[in-house]
């Protein structure tokens, strides 16, 4: 990478250095709800995974992986508590599934304390020269309308070749949608560059209080919808084109094993049509026991438990586009 973190940081610093050197030199113990918001694929719960320093949502390269809010809980001992929302990528919504996670997105971000606005550092040197990303101004617009304070985090920094182009980046977010951010941060969630700072800052702009959850509790999701989402994970990656955003997962059995000391899930991926359905399970069915194993590794980890799955397919004809269908798989209206 062109230039240094040390000049990286000494060229951003007077913008909200001295603001967080103030605000994490504060005794109180402090608490608060802090949505992580931004367009699809900005890095939001690959940021939060680096931060709760556990994976609690789930990842890949492609756009709309995450559907549902998810919440995740860090305790600072002696010094506060951030409860971190995943939200779905605000964006324009085609269907009725696109429709509901944007609608989602919103009321969550609306019943938090702060918003951390993600960007994707890369996206904005796209055009050669610094300017805000395509759909940024639009997700700055909604953020602004909730009248919520706002940290702005340009992520990805470690894929700019050239450190020096962070503060014209940052330049180029001045007032858009009509923000004023509380402070702009440089980070890197797949590398960790910048994430201590960046706590210390949320933390900082956070109420004191006491403790919102369980000092011990990492997420409020249960048990089912993290298997779910860890072999849709694993689907997403094993499959191109339209089935990552065709496909739901849910875990219709989920049982401990005392007899034999594992847990058994039974899991069904519903697809929208025949076609997809030959493309997910694969030739021998070779592709569904890929997807399986990979599963089963990640949930083992997770549980810390032996684990035995069994997956099958199944097809729901335009569920994503239905809205008693959606509410069967699982995909509901969240209340702010």
């Amino acid at each position: 990478m062109g230039g240094s973190m040390a000049h990286m940081e000494r060229v951003t610093q007077p913008r909200w250095c001295q603001q967080a050197m103030a605000d994490e030199n504060q005794a109180e113990f402090r608490s608060g709800f802090v949505a992580l918001a931004g367009q699809p694929n900005v890095g939001k719960s690959t940021l939060m995974n680096a931060l709760l320093g556990q994976k609690i949502s789930i990842t890949t390269s492609k756009p709309q992986t995450t559907r549902n809010r998810i919440l995740g809980v860090k305790t600072l001992p002696g010094r506060g508590q951030i409860v971190y929302v995943d939200t779905p990528g605000i964006h324009k919504a085609h269907k009725a599934l696109n429709a509901l996670m944007v609608d989602n997105a919103m009321s969550s971000i609306g019943s938090t304390d702060l918003v951390l606005f993600i960007i994707d550092a890369p996206a904005a040197m796209r055009g050669g020269s610094p300017s805000p990303a395509r759909g940024d101004e639009a997700v700055a617009e909604a953020l602004a309308g909730t009248g919520l304070p706002v940290v702005l985090a340009v992520n990805k920094i470690d894929k700019l070749g050239d450190t020096g182009r962070v503060l014209p980046i940052i330049e180029a977010y001045a007032g858009i949608g009509g923000l004023e951010p509380l402070a702009v941060v440089p980070i890197s969630a797949l590398e960790g560059h910048g994430l201590d700072r960046l706590e210390g800052l949320l933390l900082g702009h956070l109420e004191q209080g006491e403790p919102l959850y369980p000092e011990d509790m990492v997420t409020d999701q249960a048990e089912r919808f993290i298997a779910a989402e860890l072999i849709r994970e694993k689907l997403t990656l094993q499959t191109r084109r339209e089935i990552p955003y065709s496909s739901a997962v849910i875990v219709e059995e989920f049982h401990d094993d005392v007899v034999r000391g594992l847990l058994k899930m039974r899991a069904i991926i519903h697809v929208e049509q025949d076609s997809q359905k030959g493309i997910v399970i694969g030739k021998g069915g070779q592709r569904l026991k890929q997807i399986g194993s990979q599963a089963r590794a990640d949930l083992e980890r997770f549980f810390g438990r032996k684990v035995f799955l069994d997956i099958h397919v199944k097809v729901s004809r335009n569920w994503s586009g239905d809205a008693k269908a959606l509410e069967r798989l699982g995909y509901t209206r969240e209340e702010g």
